[in-house]
C-alpha cells in the first residue's frame, strides 16, 4: 500500500490572539477522550498557561497553533511541556486537529515538527504522549510519528480523574546511548 505524502504544515508559537482557536478545539468530539469540554473559565486559564509557556526561553516547552499554507485560520493545536514521569524529567506532547481537517495526516506532520522543536531544546531525552487507549486516531499519530509503545498506564486528566492511556515514547537523542 502506497503512503500519501505528508501535508505541509507550520507550527507557529501560541499568542494572545489564539483564544478562539482554543475554544474551537474544546468541541465535545475533540474532548471526548479527555473527560469532556472545559468550562469557559478553565479555557481562559489554559490559554494563559499556553501564552506563558510560549514565552518561555528556557526550553521547558512551547505551545503552537497548527497552520496550513492554504488556510487563513489555524487548524489545530500542539505543544510540548515538561513533566516528571517515573522519577525522570521528560517532555510530554499533546495535540488537537479541528474535525473538518482530520484524516489528512496533519496531526502526524505537526507531531514530527514539534518533536524537532523539543529535540532542538536539548533539555530532555524523551518525548512522551499519553493518548487514551480508546483513541485510535491519536494512537495512530504516535505510531506514524515514530514513537514506541511502552504499554498502558494510568494518568490523571483532568487532575483528579484517572484515565487509562498508552505510554508512547520518542527518543529525541538516540545518539546519546
Amino acid at each position: 500500500m502506497e503512503r500519501a505524502e505528508a501535508p505541509s504544515v507550520r507550527i507557529e508559537p501560541w499568542s494572545d490572539s489564539d483564544l478562539e482557536l482554543l475554544r474551537r478545539a474544546n468541541a465535545p468530539e475533540l474532548m471526548d477522550h479527555l473527560g469532556g469540554p472545559e468550562s469557559p473559565e478553565q479555557l481562559i486559564a489554559r490559554h494563559g498557561r499556553y501564552v506563558a509557556l510560549s514565552a518561555d526561553r528556557e526550553g521547558r516547552g512551547r505551545m503552537y497553533r497548527i497552520a496550513l499554507p492554504a488556510e487563513a485560520d489555524a487548524v489545530g493545536t500542539i505543544g510540548f511541556w515538561e513533566r516528571t514521569w517515573q522519577g525522570r524529567e521528560v517532555y510530554e506532547t499533546g495535540w488537537a486537529v479541528l474535525p473538518e481537517f482530520q484524516g489528512r495526516g496533519i496531526a502526524s506532520a505537526a507531531t514530527a515538527a514539534v518533536a524537532a522543536q523539543a529535540r532542538a531544546a536539548r533539555r530532555h531525552r524523551y518525548l512522551h504522549a499519553y493518548p487514551s487507549v480508546d483513541n485510535a486516531a491519536s494512537n495512530g499519530v504516535c505510531r506514524r510519528a515514530g514513537f514506541l509503545l511502552r504499554g498502558e498506564c494510568e494518568i490523571e486528566y483532568p487532575p483528579g480523574h484517572p484515565l487509562l492511556t498508552n505510554d508512547w515514547r520518542l527518543d529525541l537523542h538516540p545518539e546519546r546511548r
